[in-house]
C-alpha cells in the first residue's frame, strides 16, 4: 500500500464512519458501498439481507475466495419513552452502558427526522447527586438514559417529535487520526477493514490485476447479531477470508501496528492450511504480524462454516479497546492490506 492508497483508504474510513449503521439500520451504508464499487468499475448486487455482494474477477471459478467484512456496528435502540422525556435504551450487538455513557448521539426516527442527544447517567449532575453516589453507580441500561437536545419534559413531548420505541440511537464515532499515525474512533470494528477491502478492490482495477482465483467481496450487515455470513455463498467458493479487527490487550501479542492472524476464537480453530499459508506469506513479505487466540470473539467466518462447506481464516489490523473508543494505527492498516494482497492475488 503506497501513500496514495493509504490516504484513500482513510478517506473512505472517514466517509463510512459518517454514515450511522448500527445492526438493523444499514441501508444507507450499503447504498454508499454499492455506489463506490460501481465507480470503481464493478457490478455489486444487494443481498436479500441487505448486504453487498460483488465479484472482483479472477480466474479459477471452482476454487473461489470470498472476502467477508461487515458494515454493521454496535449501537442502541429506544426501548421506552420515559415519563420525564428521557429515553430508555436496549443494546444492539453488545454496546455496553459503560462505553455509551457520556457519548453524543443521533436518534433516527422511522419518518426520517434526526435528533441530537447525549447518553448520561440518570441524575447525572455531580453537584446534585453527590460525588459518592455518582461514582459508585454501576453503569447499566437501567442507570443511564438518552437525554434529547430538545425542549421535552414528558413522553407526549417526545412522541410529538416523531420518536417512538424501536428508533435507532447512534453514537458519534469521534474519528481522530493523530500525527503519530494512530486512528481512534468508535466502530473501527469493522469499518476499518471495510476501507481496507475496498482499497484492495480499487488496486485490482487500477493495476489491472487478474487474481488466480475467482474473488468475491461480501459486505455483510448482521455480523454483530451473529448471522451476517450465514446466508450468501456464491457458487464455486471454497474458502472464506473474514476481515475483522485484531484484538489488543493483556494475554495476546498483537498491537495496533500489526496484522492479526487469528488461529482460534470462541468457536474453535480456523482452517490449518489457510492459517499456515497466511503466516508463511506474512513472514515472506516481512510484514508486522501476530498470531493469537481470541477467547471472546466470533466473526462472519464462524457463521459461514456452520452453513457452508468452506475453509475459513481471519485477519485484521490490531484494534485496542474493542467495542469502546477503539484505537488502531496506520501500520496495522498497511500490514493488513499487504497480507490481503499477498493472499488474495494468488
Amino acid at each position: 500500500m503506497n501513500d496514495s492508497s493509504l490516504s484513500w483508504s482513510l478517506d473512505i474510513l472517514r466517509e463510512l464512519l459518517a454514515i450511522d449503521s448500527p445492526v438493523g439500520y444499514t441501508e444507507a451504508v450499503a447504498d454508499y458501498s454499492m455506489d463506490l464499487l460501481r465507480k470503481l468499475g464493478y457490478e455489486p448486487k444487494l443481498t436479500k439481507k441487505g448486504g453487498v455482494l460483488c465479484c472482483l474477477g479472477g480466474e479459477d471459478a471452482e476454487d473461489g475466495l470470498l472476502i467477508s467484512v461487515h458494515l454493521d456496528t454496535i449501537g442502541v435502540m429506544v426501548s421506552q419513552i420515559k415519563s420525564n422525556g428521557r429515553l430508555k435504551m436496549a443494546s444492539l450487538g453488545g454496546l455496553t452502558a459503560n462505553n455509551a455513557d457520556g457519548e453524543c448521539v443521533r436518534v433516527h426516527t422511522r419518518t426520517g427526522e434526526v435528533y441530537d442527544g447525549t447518553i448520561q447517567l440518570v441524575n447525572a449532575s455531580l453537584h446534585v447527586a453527590g460525588g459518592q453516589v455518582h461514582n459508585a453507580t454501576l453503569r447499566t441500561y437501567d442507570t443511564v438514559e438518552c437525554v434529547l437536545d430538545e425542549n421535552v419534559h414528558s413522553a407526549d413531548d417526545v412522541r410529538k417529535l416523531g420518536i417512538e420505541v424501536g428508533d435507532f440511537i447512534c453514537l458519534d464515532p469521534r474519528l481522530m487520526i493523530t500525527d503519530s499515525g494512530y486512528i481512534k474512533a468508535h466502530f473501527l470494528d469493522d469499518k476499518l477493514c471495510v476501507a481496507i477491502a475496498l482499497a484492495y478492490a480499487r488496486r485490482l482495477k487500477e493495476e489491472n490485476i487478474t487474481p488466480k482465483r475467482r474473488l468475491w467481496l461480501h459486505l455483510t450487515v448482521f455480523e454483530e447479531q451473529g448471522h451476517g455470513g450465514a446466508a450468501t455463498m456464491p457458487e464455486g467458493v471454497s474458502e472464506i477470508l473474514a476481515m475483522d479487527m485484531g484484538c489488543v490487550g493483556e494475554g495476546v501479542t498483537c498491537t495496533e501496528h500489526e496484522v492479526s492472524i487469528c488461529v482460534k476464537d470462541s468457536s474453535g480453530p480456523f482452517n490449518y492450511a489457510s492459517v499456515s499459508r497466511l503466516i508463511a506469506l506474512a513472514k515472506e513479505k516481512g510484514l508486522g504480524y501476530a498470531v493469537d487466540v481470541y477467547g471472546h470473539y466470533s466473526s462472519d467466518g464462524d457463521t459461514a462454516v456452520r452453513t457452508f462447506d468452506v475453509r475459513h481464516a481471519l485477519i485484521g489490523p490490531g484494534v485496542y479497546a474493542s467495542h469502546g473508543y477503539e484505537r488502531s494505527h496506520k501500520d496495522g492498516v498497511q500490514n493488513t492490506f499487504d497480507l490481503l494482497c499477498a493472499y488474495a492475488d494468488n
